[in-house]
């Protein structure tokens, strides 16, 4: 049995995807809104309207 099951998740607010917990993200588990980079710069481009 693996010990990498019960993992806590969210949910990428800009793709939509579930993450899990990783390990470079121990202390700041509690601030990580998304779920890599790309999604990060990608944010305002959720919530602009298009024509």
């Amino acid at each position: 049995m693996s010990a990498k099951q019960h993992l806590p998740t969210k949910i990428c607010p800009v793709c939509g995807r579930p993450f899990q917990w990783r390990k470079k993200w121990e202390r700041s588990w509690n601030e990580v809104r998304y779920c890599s980079r790309r999604c990060r710069g990608n944010k305002q481009t959720l919530n602009t309207p298009t024509p």
